[in-house]
């Protein structure tokens, strides 16, 4: 055990001469340690620039996940006016012909009417069910397959998703 602790001081000792001999050397060591310190401050600027980027980071999700923990307490309190603009604007979200659908709000009931693609319906209610501060929902829309001869549901149907909202 005392032989190998021995052989290790004498390799740690030879190691410090040989990095000594390296960085003090009179003809190069001036420009190894210019790369030396130049290398260690690359990779502190390196080190601190990902710990700010994460705490910024952090920070963002923190504060992202307080406004809308804020939103669901405090908007389940909005005013009808409110209420019937977050639907209005849903439905905007989720169906392709929302001018179809009249919406009424009264003590935090909303009332839909109009008419509504099938394959849009149950995308529109389970929108409109998430929404802060709606307690009930009345559906008296007429669901139809199709367009068909149906005038509120003619013209282009342009959906607008938020990852391809061009105007």
């Amino acid at each position: 055990m005392r032989v190998l602790k021995g052989a290790g001081l004498a390799v740690a000792g030879v190691g410090a001469g040989m990095l000594t001999e390296y960085l003090l050397d009179p003809d190069r060591g001036r420009a190894r340690r210019a790369r030396l310190r130049d290398k260690t401050m690359h990779t502190a600027h390196e080190l601190n620039d990902g710990l700010g980027g994460m705490s910024h980071n952090m920070s963002n999700r923190g504060r992202g996940m307080a406004m809308a923990a804020r939103y669901r307490l405090t908007g389940r309190w909005a005013d009808d006016a409110v209420l019937h603009d977050r639907v209005r604007a849903e439905l905007g979200r989720c169906v392709s012909h929302p001018h179809a659908i009249q919406v009424r709000v009264e003590g935090r009931t909303v009332t839909l009417v109009g008419d509504v693609l099938a394959d849009e319906e149950k995308t529109a209610r389970h929108a409109i069910k998430r929404i802060p501060g709606v307690k009930f929902m009345d559906v008296q829309w007429t669901v139809h397959e199709e367009a068909g001869d149906v005038p509120t549901l003619q013209g282009k149907r342009r959906m607008r998703t938020p990852q391809h909202a061009d105007s």
